[in-house]
């Protein structure tokens, strides 16, 4: 290990309750204020949402921000206001620039079986980001963000859970490796 890595447990997220949907934070969001866990980089949100059968997020606005999308179980039904109207489906990762403005409405497209998604916001000027799905060794270069999906990411011989987020905050490389069961996000900032 070259870099520095600080490890934020799942269990350590801020979580919300509301009208039937679980969202867990990694950030500072509403209520949920953290004057040191603000962002990380260009990195401002990182939810993961569980919306039951039939629900959802109405249409509601977003500006200077970047929304990525990686939907992780279900389907997901996504309106926004640039004329895009589709059905996300299980490992599929969505770009929507908010720019000056923008309006979408996000719902389960079942109304039988549960979602689950990460939701991730970047701030408009946010320079250079990779975004990489890992499901297999890789080497990382730092300052960047690993998040596990599931249970059995090592990042430099820390083990992480699902949930669980490594924060890499210095130049790497780190090596990440996943089972074949396991699954991260991984924004390398610098």
């Amino acid at each position: 290990m070259t870099g520095e890595i600080e490890v934020r447990h799942a269990d350590e997220r801020f979580r919300t309750d509301q009208d039937g949907i679980t969202t867990f934070h990694s950030f500072s969001y509403g209520r949920h204020y953290d004057p040191d866990n603000v962002g990380f980089g260009p990195i401002i949100a990182i939810n993961e949402e569980r919306i039951p059968p039939g629900g959802g997020y109405d249409t509601h606005a977003h500006s200077d921000v970047d929304i990525v999308t990686w939907v992780l179980e279900g389907a997901l039904a996504h309106e926004d206001s640039t004329g895009s109207s589709e059905v996300i489906e299980p490992g599929e990762l969505r770009w929507l620039r908010a720019g000056d403005g923008v309006r979408h409405a996000e719902r389960n497209a079942s109304d039988a079986e549960p979602l689950r998604f990460l939701q991730v916001m970047l701030r408009s000027d946010h320079g250079s980001v990779n975004l990489e799905v890992a499901t297999a060794s890789t080497t990382v270069r730092g300052p960047a963000l690993v998040h596990a999906t599931q249970d059995g990411v090592i990042v430099d011989g820390t083990e992480l859970r699902a949930g669980d987020e490594a924060r890499l905050t210095a130049p790497g490389p780190y090596d990440v490796d996943a089972s074949a069961s396991a699954g991260a996000l991984i924004i390398e900032v610098g």
